[in-house]
C-alpha cells in the first residue's frame, strides 16, 4: 500500500509549502508594518518633505511704511535701488568657499576683494564690523548702490557669478529736509537674526529671513507696524525644478505709516541753533580754567505743553542714518562707537544724564513750600553760606539781601536754597535721623525724577535722585574702593574718598545743600526737565512724552491715533504753581535771563525761563536753559558749554522766534511763523499710498549768525533751510 497522500504530496513537499507560506506571510506583515509606519506613524513628516521637494517658495519682502512728520513730510521712507547680494549658502558649496567669485564681483563693483569678503562674513564676539549679523541662509547685500551697467554685467554672466544676484529692491531712505537729521529719534535698521526668528515664531508678528528690523529710535518702537507682512508665492515644480503650476500665493501687505509729532522745519532750526550755540561757546573763555569751553555735546527738546508731544528733539554729535542702509562700513561703525567721536549714536535728550544746576530750583521751591516754608517769606541771600568749616558760595559770589522764594528763583540765589535745605536737614534729625520727612527728596520723586518719563523711544535712562536709600546702596557698592584710596588731608579726590569711606552712607548737611541747587549726585535728562516745565505751564499735569502721533494703514483706510497719556500731577497747589510761574516770567524780564530776552513781546507771548549752570568735577560747567510759552516748552543743555543764559539762552530764543515768526522789532509775522500753534490735523493718505504733504520752499533765518573766527566767510550767514507753505 502506498504512503503517498491522495493529493500526491509527500511530507517533505508539505513541509516546504508550509515554510514558504510562513515566509510569504512574514514578508507581507513586514511590508504592511513598514507601510503603516511610513503612512500613519510618520505620514505627516514625509508628506511635508515630499511637498517640499515639489513646492518652492518665493518670498517678496513687504514695503516698509514711512515715518512722517506732523504735516506728512517723510522723514524716513523708501526708494528703489539696484542691490547686489550674495548667497552664502551657495558660496560655501564651492571648493574655495566662493573666494574667486567674490574677487570677480569686487572687480565689477569697484570694490576691493577684502571689502566684499568682510560683507559676507558672519558676526560673532570676535568679528568686528563690517560683518553680517542676519541669518546666514538669506541673501547678504554687498551694495545697494550698483549701477545699471554693473547689474547687467552680473546678470549676463551668471556662470561667472553663481550665488550672486542683482535686483531692484526697495531700500530704506532717510531724507534730510532742511538739513535736519533727526538721527537718534529715527534710529536705523539691520537684518533679523536666527535667534529673533525663533523667538517670534509663535507670535502674531513672526519674522522672515528677509526682514530688516528696527534697532533703535522710532524704527524699533514701531517696528511691528512699519514692517508689514511679506508675500509668499508657492510654485509647484517637477523633479527637474521646472515650474508646472502655482500652488497658492499670499500677497505682501505694505507696512503702515507712522505719523509723528515732529515738525521737520522746527527740527531743522533746533539742530542748527544747538550746533551754532556749541560753536559760539567754543569761542568763549572759561574763567575758572582760562581755557576755551569745549562744548563737546548737547541736546534740545521742543514739546507741546498740553499734550507732551515732542515737536523737535536734537542731540549732538549726531550721525547720518543712511550709513546703516545696505550694511554699515567698518569705518563708519568705528566712528559711531568711538570715544573720540563722543558716541553720536547716543540720544542725549533721553540718555544723556547731568546735574541740572539751577533749573532744579523749581523742585526745591515746591519742596520748601510743602515742608511749611512761606513762599513769600523773607530769606537771606548773602554771598556765601557756611556749615561748620565749609563755605558754600553763591554763584559769582553775589548777594541780594532778604528776598522771597520768587525773587530767589529770578536771580537764581543759591544761598536761599542752601539755608532752607540745611534747616530742613536739621529738622529731619541731622546725622542721626529717626523719622525724617525728606521733603526735598520726596518732592523730586513726585516730580517724576529718578524714573523714566515713558517716552515712546527705546533705552531711556532714569537719572538719579540721591536720597537716603541711594546713599546706602552706593556706599555699600563703593566703600572698599574709597577706604583703599582715601587719605585724610590728601588731594581733593583723596579727601573726598576718605570722607566717603567713613560716613558715605549718611545724608550729610553738605549733601543736602548741594542737592537743593541741583548739584552733587543728582542726575536728570533733558526730556525729564522738559516734562516738568511743560507741566508747570499746563496747570500741573505730567504727560508721557510722545513722538508717535498716529498709525495710518498703507491704503489710508485705517487710522489709529496715539492719544496723550498722563503719569501724574505736580505736587503743588495752583497757588504755588502760579507763584512759581510768575517768578519764571521774572527770570526772562528782570532776572538771570533778562539780558537775553530784551525786546521780547512779553505781553503777547509770555515767556517763562530758568537758567542753570551745573558744576561737574573734572570738567567745565554744563549749560542749561529751561523755558516755556503758553504753547511750548524748550529745554536745551550743552555739556562743557558754560552758563545757561550765556550758551543756551540765545539759541532757545532763536527757536522761539522761528516758531512764532517774530521780526527783529518783536512783531509777529504769521506768514513767516513755522508753528505758531501746535499742529492738530493728521496728514491724509490716499488708497494708492500717496501722502498729502505741503509744498515747501526754503528761506533763510531772520537773523543769520555773524561769521566767527572759525567760520568760512564765504559760507557765513547761510543758516538752515526752513519751510513755509506756498
Amino acid at each position: 500500500m502506498s504512503n503517498i497522500p491522495e493529493t500526491g504530496r509527500t511530507p517533505r513537499v508539505q513541509i516546504r509549502l508550509i515554510v514558504i507560506q510562513v515566509l510569504v506571510v512574514s514578508l507581507l506583515l513586514t511590508l504592511g508594518g513598514r507601510l503603516w509606519y511610513l503612512q500613519i506613524r510618520q505620514g505627516d513628516e514625509y508628506a511635508a518633505k515630499a511637498s517640499g521637494n515639489h513646492v518652492q517658495q518665493v518670498v517678496k519682502p513687504a514695503v516698509r511704511g514711512a515715518i512722517l512728520d506732523a504735516r506728512g513730510v517723510p522723514i524716513a521712507d523708501n526708494e528703489t535701488r539696484l542691490v547686489v547680494s550674495a548667497s552664502r549658502t551657495e558660496l560655501m558649496k564651492m571648493k574655495d568657499d566662493g573666494k574667486a567669485v567674490l574677487a570677480r564681483l569686487a572687480g565689477v563693483l569697484g570694490m576691493t576683494a577684502k571689502e566684499v569678503a568682510e560683507k559676507v562674513r558672519l558676526c560673532d564676539a570676535e568679528t568686528p564690523q563690517p560683518c553680517w549679523n542676519g541669518s546666514p541662509y538669506q541673501p547678504i547685500p554687498i551694495t545697494d548702490e550698483a549701477t545699471a551697467k554693473q547689474a547687467l554685467q552680473i546678470r549676463e554672466r551668471t556662470e561667472e557669478f553663481p550665488g550672486i544676484t542683482a535686483e531692484p529692491t526697495a531700500v530704506r531712505r532717510y531724507p534730510a529736509p532742511g538739513k535736519s537729521q533727526t538721527s537718534q529719534v529715527l534710529g536705523y535698521l539691520s537684518p533679523v537674526t536666527d535667534e529673533e526668528i525663533k523667538k517670534a515664531e509663535n507670535t502674531d508678528s513672526p519674522y522672515l529671513r528677509s526682514d530688516q528690523v528696527g534697532r533703535s529710535g522710532l524704527e524699533r518702537t514701531y517696528d511691528k507696524e512699519l514692517r508689514g507682512k511679506a508675500g509668499v508665492t508657492r510654485y509647484e515644480v517637477d523633479n527637474l525644478g521646472r515650474v508646472i503650476g502655482e500652488a497658492e500665493s499670499d500677497p505682501a501687505e505694505a507696512g503702515a505709516n507712522v505719523v509723528t509729532s515732529i515738525d521737520s522745519r522746527v527740527q531743522a532750526v533746533t539742530e542748527y541753533e544747538l550746533n551754532e550755540a556749541m560753536k559760539a561757546a567754543r569761542l568763549e573763555m572759561d574763567r575758572n580754567t582760562n581755557k576755551l569751553y569745549e562744548a563737546d555735546a548737547g541736546a534740545a527738546v521742543v514739546m507741546e505743553n498740553k499734550t507732551g508731544r515732542v515737536v523737535a528733539m536734537a542731540s549732538l554729535p549726531d550721525y547720518d542714518p543712511n550709513s546703516w542702509v545696505g550694511g554699515i562700513s567698518g569705518k563708519d561703525y568705528a566712528k559711531f562707537t568711538s570715544k573720540k567721536s563722543n558716541y553720536p549714536l547716543l540720544n542725549r535728550a533721553i540718555q544723556g544724564q547731568a546735574a541740572p544746576g539751577s533749573i532744579f530750583k523749581v523742585i526745591s521751591s515746591t519742596a520748601a513750600v510743602n515742608a511749611g516754608y512761606d513762599f513769600n517769606g523773607n530769606y537771606p541771600c548773602p554771598s556765601s553760606y557756611s556749615i561748620g568749616g565749609q563755605v558754600f558760595k553763591n554763584f559769582e559770589s553775589q548777594g541780594y539781601g532778604s528776598i522771597n522764594l520768587g525773587r530767589a528763583l529770578e536771580v537764581s540765589c543759591d544761598t536761599v536754597f542752601y539755608h532752607l535745605a540745611h534747616e530742613q536737614w536739621k529738622k529731619d534729625g541731622g546725622n542721626s535721623p529717626k523719622k525724617p520727612k525728606d521733603w526735598f527728596y520726596k518732592t523730586a520723586h513726585q516730580f517724576g525724577l529718578g524714573k523714566e518719563t515713558g517716552i515712546d523711544l527705546p533705552n531711556e535712562v532714569t537719572g538719579r535722585v540721591p536720597d537716603r536709600q541711594w546713599k546706602k546702596d552706593y556706599w555699600e557698592a563703593n566703600k572698599d574702593g574709597w577706604c583703599k584710596t582715601g587719605k585724610k588731608g590728601g588731594e581733593y579726590a583723596e579727601q573726598i574718598a576718605y570722607e566717603n569711606c567713613l560716613e558715605g552712607m549718611r545724608m550729610r548737611a553738605g549733601d543736602s545743600v548741594n542737592y537743593s541747587i541741583g548739584q552733587g549726585d543728582t542726575l536728570v535728562t533733558p526730556i525729564q526737565m522738559a516734562t516738568i516745565y511743560a507741566a508747570i505751564a499746563n496747570g500741573g499735569t505730567l504727560y508721557d512724552p510722545t513722538v508717535g502721533k498716529a498709525v495710518i494703514s498703507a491704503d489710508g483706510k485705517k487710522t489709529t491715533e496715539i492719544e496723550p497719556k498722563a503719569h501724574g500731577k505736580l505736587p503743588m497747589n495752583q497757588k504755588t504753581r502760579k507763584q512759581i510761574e510768575q517768578a519764571l516770567a521774572g527770570v526772562a524780564t528782570t532776572g538771570s535771563a533778562a539780558w537775553r530776552f530784551g525786546g521780547w513781546p512779553q505781553d503777547k507771548i509770555p515767556m517763562h525761563a530758568k537758567t542753570g549752570t551745573a558744576e561737574v568735577y573734572g570738567k567745565q560747567t554744563t549749560s542749561w536753559f529751561a523755558s516755556y510759552t503758553p504753547d511750548y516748552t524748550i529745554v536745551m543743555t550743552i555739556s562743557q558749554g558754560g552758563t545757561g543764559s550765556g550758551a543756551s539762552g540765545p539759541a532757545v530764543r532763536k527757536i522761539y522766534e522761528a516758531m512764532y515768526g517774530l521780526t527783529e522789532d518783536g512783531e509777529q509775522d504769521v506768514k513767516k511763523a513755522l508753528l505758531p500753534k501746535p499742529q492738530s490735523a493728521l496728514p491724509k493718505v490716499e488708497p494708492d499710498g500717496s501722502i498729502h504733504a505741503p509744498t515747501v520752499k526754503p528761506y533763510l533765518p531772520l537773523k543769520p549768525s555773524p561769521p566767527t573766527d572759525t567760520q568760512d566767510l564765504a559760507t557765513a550767514g547761510g543758516g538752515p533751510l526752513l519751510w513755509r507753505r506756498d
